[in-house]
């Protein structure tokens, strides 16, 4: 089955009324755990930012506070893992500032983490790469907004 386009699909919705429109978005959040994530942004933290990102950082936090350090083979694969779900949460959000701060804050924690990640190519090239989408997306943003993370990123720089 091939899937429709987007354009389709809007077209579709808007023939719908507000009950099958419901049963729809009920249907969908059952399939994926993603879909029922993202919902659950949309109905109830999108209009919370602040609270979102709070959200998203305590639970970068504890990822970082269970990565298995007995070796770099581990460390890798968690912070693969890390990025990964935090990539997920920045697409849900869909807002700039959002994913400059919270890219931001897992360059700082994965800088932090113990051991070093200077000891390691991988985790090191990981490291600089995110630091140079960051300086992409700093790019984007209001000239204010610049300046402020542009100060946070020249700290992770050095």
């Amino acid at each position: 089955m091939k899937a429709a386009t987007v354009v389709q699909i809007k077209k579709e919705l808007q023939h719908r009324n507000p009950e099958e429109l419901l049963q729809l978005c009920l249907r969908l959040s059952k399939f994926k755990k993603e879909n029922k994530e993202l919902l659950t942004y949309l109905l109830f933290e999108s209009d919370d930012e602040t609270g979102y990102l709070e959200t998203v950082k305590t639970e970068v936090d504890l990822w970082f506070s269970e990565i298995n350090t007995n070796s770099y083979f581990y460390i890798k694969k968690s912070v693969r893992k890390i990025l990964r779900n935090l990539k997920k949460y920045i697409r849900y959000s869909g807002k700039k500032e959002t994913e400059v701060e919270l890219l931001l804050y897992f360059c700082e924690k994965l800088k932090e983490s113990k051991p070093s990640i200077y000891r390691n190519a991988t985790l090191l090239n990981l490291y600089e790469r995110q630091l140079l989408f960051i300086e992409k997306k700093i790019g984007l943003l209001h000239a204010d907004l610049q300046y402020d993370y542009g100060l946070l990123l020249e700290q992770l720089k050095s």
